[in-house]
């Protein structure tokens, strides 16, 4: 075998690894590999993390997860009931590790009142003296044909998923700033990175935060501030119930079917946590195919755009979940952040 051959043979082996690597993980490769030799999670331990959006999903499992290696935890939504839930699991499984009923703070408010920022932030400094961590992960979804889209949902959806959040971030920057480190951590999602159908809005509100945060990132990165964009796929959750449509003040309430092939939240808060106390820049967590897709899309765009082109409108239809009989229910305060 000549040099050139055992050249292409070495190549081809190494992407079928790759492939292989791919296809049997639920999240990027990085993301894998720091979680069997990277930072342990108990090095969260005395930290103090704020997760904005912790009443349900995602949120309320991460926070079991920190809480669990015996971080300190301010957990803020607008469902104050749900929070006080939040804060009871926390307590439960963080017991073991030494947490006691002042190290988590019940802060509840709506990320979209932006003029209380300041004052939700002081009031985490007076309880703790100090946050090491911000998670923004409030948001909603939405469900929608992009040529019915009103609008004001698409303002609505902005200043939730997004407004809230940057304005958030901003609100503590100056503080990590002044002590020459902090982590602001970002919960986007797959439709942060590439266009799925029937979600217009919420995918625009993904891209957005990647825009504003990848921006920062660059800029912020040598004053000892690190960004972490977590990319989460299909996930089992509530999401749907108070899902946007295209109608202004309208939810869808929708129900997952038990049929769909989606992620555990509890594994998805895991791999977050990993992602967090890493410090990586963006993680991706995802069953396949939409794990491997990720990567098409990343490293072969055109051939994903084709690809989503073609069977994305099949493939959203089957994610759109099962939706409750009658017609969309009109938006209240059981919406979810």
């Amino acid at each position: 075998m000549d040099f050139s051959a055992y050249f292409l043979l070495t190549i081809l082996s190494c992407f079928v690894l790759l492939l292989c690597l791919i296809l049997f993980s639920d999240g990027d490769l990085t993301l894998m590999l720091k979680e069997k030799f990277g930072v342990p999670l108990d090095s969260a331990r005395g930290k103090v993390y704020w997760v904005v959006g912790a009443s349900s999903g995602i949120g309320k499992e991460l926070s079991y997860q920190l809480a669990a290696h015996g971080a300190k935890l301010v957990i803020s939504a607008r469902r104050e009931l749900e929070l006080e839930k939040v804060k009871t699991g926390c307590l439960a499984v963080g017991k073991q590790a030494g947490l006691v009923d002042s190290d988590v703070l019940l802060l509840p408010f709506d990320v979209t009142e932006v003029e209380s920022h300041q004052e939700h932030f002081d009031s985490v400094l007076r309880h703790f003296g100090k946050l090491d961590v911000l998670i923004n992960n409030s948001g909603r979804s939405q469900k929608a044909e992009f040529q019915k889209i009103d609008l004001r949902v698409d303002k609505d959806l902005f200043n939730t998923n997004v407004f809230g959040l940057v304005n958030l971030s901003r609100v503590v920057l100056p503080y990590f700033l002044a002590k020459a480190q902090g982590h602001i951590v970002v919960t986007s999602s797959v439709a942060g990175k590439l266009g799925a159908a029937f979600s217009a809005t919420y995918n625009a509100t993904k891209h957005a935060l990647h825009g504003y945060f990848e921006t920062a990132r660059s800029e912020l990165y040598t004053k000892g501030i690190s960004i972490t964009m977590i990319c989460p796929g299909l996930v089992y959750s509530d999401i749907l119930t108070a899902c946007a449509t295209e109608n202004p003040e309208e939810q869808l309430g929708g129900t997952i079917g038990e049929d769909e092939k989606r992620m555990k939240t509890e594994r998805c808060a895991k791999l977050c946590a990993v992602a967090i106390v890493n410090r990586l820049d963006e993680v991706w967590i995802s069953l396949n195919p939409v794990l491997l897709f990720l990567y098409v899309c990343q490293y072969a765009p055109s051939l994903g755009r084709a690809f989503l082109s073609r069977y994305g409108v099949r493939a959203a239809i089957k994610t759109r979940g099962k939706r409750d009989a009658g017609a969309p229910r009109t938006l209240d305060s059981s919406r979810s952040s």
